[in-house]
């Protein structure tokens, strides 16, 4: 790893407490772009064209992307990975108007979505798709709500590989788009689907070579020397028989890049962060998408997530009862090319001691229901036994510990305690950081040094931290 670029990794750990930055569009926690709408209808502009991806060792990944022009604020837009997240209502009618700016033949299928109708283009295996500079839009109904993906329909194998993925989420009638964050909020429309906040992850897996093959097949387009016609494109191969990647990515990026804000100007073509963060009692809806050639079991510390839909379908035998065959378990398998919703959440219930680290109820102390007033939700998500109780082990002096990078020096929430200079120096809020991450050992690295590729953190951010 080249020195500047340990700084630049560095600068990563030190944005991880400081909070993932929301754009226009974001809705509960997802960052997107809600199109052009009238009446009933929205539509979106999207485009797929040619770019690097810049993995946080510093290798730059030639590739390809869909981009939209809102997502820049000189209205041109760059392709990026994953695609823009296009943030649509229940019921609506969805016009997506595609050009394509690769030296190929492209196109975008919307799984889970029926009735989709074509204007232009002309036919492929899939759906209709367009050689390069050539347009194509793309109709249908979101009908049922959930978390889809959407994907290169010619040539998919190689097209998704290099990187025209996204994702599309579509809410429910009773929870439309934009609803602020004080509004009940739900994921299927049912209560036992609700949630305060939301986070997506675009699960991905990048093998280089592949991506290098076909960098030298364009460039050597560019020159002239393939002797193609540029009006029906060029025809793009490479070994995918021996796939074998080497870079595990979440929305695009590999740790610790997932930490970085939003639209980071040294990230150009991959804008979106993953960094959930909620407080103690509330609930995150996880939204994953399989945007991979391969199967990720992301794995969660803290507590179980509840699975409660899959490919857009709420898991349930009756859509009138919610979800009653949601799963619980501590690692989602994330499948190519399918989805999944999940609901996360901690509350330090059950710990036998008082996370706060609040005195009350002793001998000389003021009584728990004082410090604990009934009118402050932030504190009513711990058991009313745990609260007063003190820290059930005595920590060892300061100079017997081995200090991490999220360390606050104290075992309560929203409290600090002695650290060394340099240490503990992530955790600006005293917040509890539990890793997200890939349960395959070889894909949390980067070039194969550890920590890397698919890893993140879940933030549990004292009461009264805001969380923009």
């Amino acid at each position: 790893m080249r020195p500047n670029h340990l700084l630049r990794c560095a600068a990563r750990w030190l944005l991880a407490a400081g909070a993932a930055c929301s754009m226009a569009g974001a809705h509960a926690g997802v960052t997107g772009i809600s199109g052009s709408q009238a009446g009933t209808t929205r539509s979106f502009d999207l485009f797929a064209e040619e770019g690097y991806l810049s993995m946080a060792d510093g290798v730059q990944v030639y590739s390809w992307g869909y981009g939209a022009p809102e997502t820049t604020t000189n209205g041109t837009g760059r392709m990026q990975v994953s695609g823009p997240t296009l943030l649509v209502n229940q019921g609506e009618t969805v016009t997506v108007n595609f050009t394509n700016r690769l030296p190929a033949r492209s196109s975008i299928v919307f799984p889970g979505q029926s009735g989709v109708s074509t204007s232009g283009g002309s036919a492929g295996a899939l759906t209709a798709e367009v050689g390069p500079n050539e347009s194509v839009s793309y109709t249908f109904t979101a009908a049922q709500p959930g978390t889809y993906l959407y994907q290169s329909g010619t040539q998919s194998g190689l097209q998704v590989e290099m990187g025209l993925v996204g994702a599309l989420i579509v809410y429910p009638a009773g929870n439309p788009l934009g609803a602020g964050t004080g509004a009940a909020r739900t994921a299927y429309g049912h209560a036992g689907t609700g949630y305060e906040r939301e986070t997506l992850l675009v699960v991905g897996d990048i093998d280089p070579d592949i991506h290098a093959a076909v960098d030298d097949q364009a460039k050597a387009h560019r020159t002239g020397t393939t002797g193609c016609a540029t009006s029906g494109g060029c025809t793009f191969t490479a070994d995918l028989a021996h796939r074998f990647p080497k870079y595990w990515t979440l929305n695009g990026r590999t740790a610790p890049d997932v930490f970085a804000r939003n639209y980071a100007g040294e990230l150009p073509h991959q804008p979106y962060n993953t960094l959930p963060r909620l407080h103690p009692g509330e609930r995150i809806l996880l939204r994953m998408v399989g945007a991979g050639s391969d199967l990720h079991p992301m794995h969660h510390h803290g507590n179980n997530s509840w699975a409660i839909a899959r490919d857009g379908r709420m898991l349930s035998n009756d859509v009138t009862k919610g979800p009653n065959l949601a799963m619980s378990d501590y690692t989602i398998r994330v499948v190519p090319g399918q989805t999944y919703d999940a609901i996360w959440g901690w509350t330090g219930a059950g710990l036998g001691w008082d996370v706060y680290g609040r005195r009350c109820g002793g001998t000389g102390q003021p009584t728990c229901a004082s410090v604990y007033p009934s009118t402050d939700a932030r504190f009513l998500h711990q058991l009313p036994a745990d609260r007063g109780k003190a820290f059930p082990v005595q920590l060892p002096s300061e100079f017997e510990l081995a200090y991490g990078e999220f360390y606050s020096g104290s075992p309560y929430l929203g409290d600090f305690g002695i650290r060394p200079v340099g240490a503990g120096v992530t955790n600006t809020s005293g917040a509890y950081f539990h890793m997200f991450h890939s349960h395959n050992e070889r894909e949390v690295v980067n070039g194969g040094i550890f920590p890397g590729g698919m890893m993140t953190m879940m933030v549990i951010e004292p009461p009264g931290i805001t969380i923009d």
